[in-house]
């Protein structure tokens, strides 16, 4: 069975006259008969019993009728459901973001999405940095915004702006008169910072080990929340990526410039290129690209 042919079935079946389905159907009376007879001759018998006055189903068209109302009422639901999607009228995307950007950085460019797409959902899964390039491996999810990956991988990494670690000090320290710091002088207090396998936690050890430097750790933590408690609490100092400067100052600690060396690394969108984005995604992917 086709479409046109369960719909010139019903457009018959409910009138009961093929002059008067014709005219619904726009079809000519051949055109009509022949699709009613291409239907019947498909499933192996009649569905009308006609003469020169009248038109009446018979028993194997009166079993047909609530199937085919049933079968047009899925198709034009779904045909709907898709141009809505096509339109951005509604759809979900799905997006793995590590915490220090998901915290900060995300909500406000969520905003702006919600406020041009109302009827997209957006799933958000703030895990770490790694977990991000796994779940979009997997297709877990259509997007997912992390740093630029260390190592070769088969996703598309696409850049949205490079971030540069700052130092975070408590507001009693005297270290929190300044303007800026190195490294030199910020390795000489208690290091707090968060636990391996962390890219951020990799990043610094391999920039500081590269000139000769170690950190000092005394402190460590899974989450970035709870270190900028610690800081804040006089425990020692750390560095986090600039994106948590704001996160920093609202859980109490101090933000300073960090420099020699100055430790940076890419964020960015990271897509499969052999997963085609979902309209809504797509929508979600160019506003982070405009955002920055």
């Amino acid at each position: 069975m086709t479409i046109k042919q369960i719909r010139a079935f019903l457009a018959v079946a409910q009138s009961l006259s093929f002059a008067v389905a014709c005219e619904r159907l726009h079809l000519s009376q051949s055109a009509l008969s022949l699709t009613i007879k291409a239907l019947e001759e498909g499933l192996g018998g009649r569905l009308f019993s006609r003469n020169t006055r009248n038109v009446a189903l018979t028993p194997e068209g009166e079993s047909l009728l609530p199937l085919a109302r049933r079968l047009i009422a899925d198709w034009d639901n779904a045909e709907d459901e898709m141009r809505q999607r096509f339109s951005l009228q509604r759809g979900r995307v799905t997006l793995a973001a590590m915490p220090s950007f998901a915290g900060n950085l995300l909500p406000p460019i969520l905003k702006t999405f919600r406020a041009r797409y109302p009827n997209v959902n957006v799933t958000v899964n703030d895990v770490i940095n790694e977990q991000v390039l796994e779940m979009v491996r997997d297709r877990q999810v259509e997007l997912g915004v992390a740093f630029e990956p260390m190592q070769n991988t088969s996703l598309t990494f696409t850049p949205l702006y490079r971030d540069r670690f700052v130092a975070v000090v408590p507001q009693d320290s005297p270290l929190a008169a300044r303007s800026d710091i190195d490294w030199q002088t910020l390795l000489q207090e208690p290091f707090i910072t968060l636990q391996r396998p962390s890219t951020v936690r990799v990043m610094l050890e391999e920039h500081l080990q590269a000139r000769g430097m170690k950190l000092p750790v005394e402190f460590e933590s899974h989450q970035l929340a709870t270190v900028g408690r610690m800081v804040a609490s006089g425990l020692g100092v750390s560095a986090v990526p600039a994106l948590c400067a704001g996160q920093m100052r609202e859980l109490g600690a101090h933000c300073l410039t960090l420099h020699e060396p100055v430790v940076e690394r890419a964020i960015g969108v990271l897509t499969d290129p052999g997963n085609e984005l979902s309209a809504a995604a797509q929508a979600l992917f160019d506003i982070l690209k405009a955002e920055h």
